[in-house]
């Protein structure tokens, strides 16, 4: 099963990855390495600071970022952390 197309992904996007152990989780975009990959992060099982590489046809899109989204989090070093990541998803959840 895959889930990703050719999408314009983002650094704040929420996604579920839909391949590999990670299957059926909610993650946060944190980075873009190409057309092919980003790096994703939940807070919890992949942690901020050891994002997954993951190929964007084995996750789905669930959540565009807001324009303005990631200026409005005041992060340190314009570097996401643990905390962060995992409110962001928790909120998703409750909507």
């Amino acid at each position: 099963m895959t889930g990703g197309n050719k999408a314009n992904y983002n650094v704040g996007d929420i996604v579920l990855a839909v391949a590999g152990r990670d299957s059926e989780r909610l993650f946060l975009v944190v980075g873009i390495l190409d057309e092919s990959y980003v790096y994703i992060a939940n807070g919890k099982s992949r942690k901020a600071d050891s994002p997954k590489k993951k190929k964007i046809r084995h996750i789905k899109l669930l959540k565009k970022a807001e324009n303005n989204f990631i200026e409005s989090l005041n992060l340190k070093n314009g570097k996401f952390n643990n905390s962060v990541l995992r409110k962001i998803i928790s909120e998703f959840k409750e909507i």
